[in-house]
């Protein structure tokens, strides 16, 4: 199948929220930037080849919260165009309750996925 043609899946927060989408395998942020992807292993890992985290089945980006030097970075792939983020986005799944051991990325840790261009914002400042 086409990438282009591929139907964009909401990853959702805890709250319920929509967080960001996923075109497999990109990762993209609610203004349409891309911010990270996820390896057939369902393991997340920003634009610069840090791992984050993994993708739960509900969808959600979850982690555990003690670091984990288990995964090493990897070279991310090609950058991905732009993605137009849809109108209308499914309601979320009632989202079970987390472990203490277990974050939800998007909305306790959201700086473990920047976009490409966000270091040179904080340069600025």
């Amino acid at each position: 199948m086409d990438e282009n043609n591929r139907l964009p899946i909401p990853i959702y927060t805890t709250s319920g929220d929509t967080g960001g989408f996923l075109v497999y395998p990109y990762v993209y942020n609610l203004g349409g930037d891309w911010i990270g992807w996820v390896t057939r292993k369902k393991k997340v890992y920003s634009v610069y080849g840090k791992y984050v985290g993994w993708l739960s089945d509900d969808p959600r980006i979850l982690r555990k919260r003690t670091q984990d030097y288990r995964h090493p970075d990897l070279a991310p792939p090609p950058g991905p165009p732009r993605f137009l983020i849809p109108v209308t986005v499914p309601l979320p799944p009632l989202m079970p309750e987390l472990s203490f051991s277990t974050v939800d990325v998007l909305e306790e840790r959201p700086e473990l996925l920047p976009t490409t261009d966000s270091f040179a914002f904080e340069d600025e400042a």
